[in-house]
């Protein structure tokens, strides 16, 4: 490479690889071996593709133990294919039994969809997080302070999201044979860790209203 800032930090991840091999080689557990044949996580974790807000950390697990997929703003769009591919794979096959939408306070994407700011193409994917702001809007207005009102509208937007979560029809159809499924919203304080439960947590579709719940 030319440029050495590059190499330099190319190197670094190469470094670190080096690093975790030779933990893995020292582990006496067998936990990597095992986990070379294969996964069996209890979690599937939707969160936000922010750097700072790692699901493994946040939650105390070890790898094999959360199947992650994460996106701008931690959201779930019944048209995004690569969250659904996910969330089918989680449930049908590794048979997950939790399933969280983990938003974050700080969320860059939320504050972005509370301005008039064009950004690219990422406004598309915002106007989904206006669509929650619209569905809200007279609480949002009503929070005079700017960082508040952003954080507010983080834990709205997440409990649209399990809602949204739980009206696909791959969820839906896993409650007809399942029992041991649950869908739960939180929101993380990056600055402590906290992971804090919004008390959004369905395990059926007896509260989503007849028309979202399917027969």
């Amino acid at each position: 490479m030319e440029n050495k800032e590059l190499e330099l930090g190319f190197q670094k991840i190469l470094d670190g690889n080096k690093d975790w091999v030779n933990f893995v080689s020292k582990d006496q557990t067998g936990r990597f071996q095992q986990l070379a044949k294969g996964q069996n996580p209890e979690i599937l974790w939707i969160g936000c593709a922010d750097s700072r807000v790692p699901a493994n950390e946040i939650t105390g697990t070890k790898p094999g133990e959360v199947f992650v997929h994460r996106n701008i703003a931690n959201m779930v769009i019944h048209s995004d294919m690569s969250m659904l591919s996910v969330l089918d794979y989680a449930v049908n096959v590794l048979k997950v039994k939790q399933v969280i939408i983990a938003g974050h306070y700080g969320c860059g994407g939320v504050a972005a969809s509370l301005s008039r700011q064009q950004f690219g193409i990422i406004d598309n994917w915002l106007c989904h997080i206006k669509d929650v702001y619209r569905i809200h809007a007279s609480e949002i207005d009503a929070i005079t302070d700017h960082d508040k009102k952003v954080d507010r509208l983080i834990e709205l937007n997440v409990k649209e999201q399990v809602f949204n979560l739980c009206t696909t029809s791959i969820i839906q159809n896993a409650w007809k044979e399942r029992n041991d499924l649950a869908v739960h919203g939180m929101v993380i304080n990056i600055g402590t860790g906290e992971l804090t439960d919004l008390g959004c947590t369905f395990t059926s579709n007896d509260d989503l209203g007849d028309i979202f719940a399917y027969k």
